[in-house]
């Protein structure tokens, strides 16, 4: 494990994403383990990229115009939902103080759907995961699913620090109702935000 595939991928997983402005919200609304749940949730998302990346589906979606836009106005739309729920009194944000694990489920699944509606995922593996594999290497594919395997580790590790932390300045936040206001406003405007940059991204 090349220490350029350690760095480069660690400055990918703690830029702000839709993944890490939900891992957030998830934490100051929800409490610690919700914000570990999105953790996963995200990280398990991933994996549908990059089995499409080492199968070479991406390079399908890569050339096929309606496919690549089929998915990714789905995610657009799933963004711009994610927006409204925000808002909501008893939306995707609202203050759950009993963390049930249904709500859990919830949580992981809204976080799986984030990360699966993002095409950009299939195509950013496909062009990232080869940099890495020499072409004398005898077992690409194993070689390439063991960077992946590292990748989403360093996710779910960077992406619960994010959560945890939030969680740790949630009674703050939800004992100022105005505050708590202001506060899905923003996710809302940062999901809309990403929806809309996601809208204007081309293969």
């Amino acid at each position: 494990m090349s220490l350029e595939f350690l760095i480069t991928s660690m400055i990918i997983v703690i830029s702000p994403g839709t993944g890490v402005v939900y891992t957030l919200a998830t934490g100051l609304t929800r409490g610690a383990k919700a914000s570990v749940a999105a953790s996963l949730g995200c990280t398990i998302g991933i994996i549908p990229h990059i089995a499409a990346a080492i199968g070479g589906l991406a390079a399908i979606m890569h050339t096929s115009a309606l496919a690549f836009q089929t998915l990714k106005y789905l995610g657009v739309i799933y963004l711009l939902f994610m927006a409204w729920n925000a808002l909501r009194e008893n939306g995707s944000l609202r203050i759950d103080q009993q963390g049930t694990e249904s709500s859990l489920e919830r949580v992981t699944l809204t976080a799986i759907l984030i990360n699966i509606l993002n095409p950009k995922l299939s195509i950013f593996f496909l062009a990232f995961l080869p940099q890495f594999v020499s072409s004398s290497e005898s077992q690409p594919v194993l070689r390439m699913l063991s960077l992946s395997g590292v990748f989403m580790a360093m996710t779910f590790i960077v992406f619960a620090i994010y959560g945890l932390f939030a969680a740790s300045v949630r009674d703050k936040i939800i004992s100022r109702p105005n505050v708590l206001v202001w506060m899905r406003r923003s996710f809302a405007a940062a999901f809309v935000g990403l929806g809309l940059k996601l809208a204007l991204t081309q293969r």
